[in-house]
Parts: structure tokens; C-alpha cells; sequence
């Protein structure tokens, strides 16, 4: 990446790794991020399930929120 954009490797890292902070705090907050020409990522809500301890066998009722990713068209078209 760095050698694609010229930058030294350094600043590249920091780039990228800002760049990831985004996309994480975007997706903590519940909004969803659009990389044009790459895909969306968003935050899904799971339905809640019971779990059971396997060390105790105690259950237990879980829900969350999950991160999710759709491809854009042209990243698909890419990988094929």
C-alpha cells in the first residue's frame, strides 16, 4: 500500500490505521460506512439466543449487535 501511494511506510500505517478508527467508532455509533467501489460495511441486531455454560451448564440469553459487510458490484466483478 505504502509502495502504491509513494508514501513512506510509516505514514501509511498511521493513514490505514486511522482510517480503520473511523470505520470502527462510525460502526460503535450504529451508522453505516460506504467505501465506493469496495462495499458497505453496517451493524446487523441478533436475534437473542440461549447459550449454555459447557463448564457449569448454566444458560443463558444473549443478543447483540454484529458487524456486517456487503461487496460492492465492482469488487464482486473484480474477484471473479
Amino acid at each position: 500500500m505504502a509502495e502504491a501511494a509513494g508514501w513512506p511506510r510509516t505514514v501509511t500505517d498511521r493513514a490505514l490505521r486511522a482510517m480503520l478508527g473511523a470505520v470502527r467508532v462510525a460502526l460503535k455509533r450504529g451508522d453505516t460506512v460506504t467505501l465506493v467501489g469496495f462495499g458497505t460495511f453496517s451493524v446487523a441486531r441478533r436475534r437473542p439466543r440461549t447459550i449454555r455454560n459447557p463448564r457449569t451448564g448454566q444458560a443463558a440469553t444473549v443478543a447483540g449487535r454484529i458487524p456486517r459487510f456487503k461487496p460492492s458490484a465492482e469488487l464482486k466483478r473484480a474477484v471473479r
